[in-house]
């Protein structure tokens, strides 16, 4: 596994193949959350497990996987959180508030 340590914000995340996947905003546990500003993300934070990544060089991140693969396996949520189950009233299923 790469010394986390190395990983710091506003890196440049890259796959195996050179492609840009992303930008570092943080480490958070076990994976790397990337920032939803850059153009790749599509305005949504998206998460790479650190064992995905190969290298820290040049300043860059370094996956061991290609650009498609790490998009296709990237994460858009937070583990552990639940879906917003919430009704068109902004209630949880089974509240009393709930809608009709």
């Amino acid at each position: 596994m790469v010394d986390r340590t190395r990983i710091e914000e506003h890196q440049d995340v890259k796959g195996s193949d050179g492609g840009h996947v992303g930008t570092v905003d943080h480490l958070d546990g076990d994976r790397i959350k990337l920032t939803k500003t850059d153009p790749a993300a599509g305005g949504e934070h998206h998460f790479i497990h650190l064992d995905s990544v190969d290298r820290v060089e040049a300043g860059a991140v370094i996956l061991n996987r290609t650009t498609a693969q790490a998009r296709d396996e990237w994460g858009v949520e937070a583990v552990g959180s639940a879906p917003d189950e919430t009704d068109e009233h902004g209630a949880q299923p089974g509240s009393a508030t709930a809608g009709p």
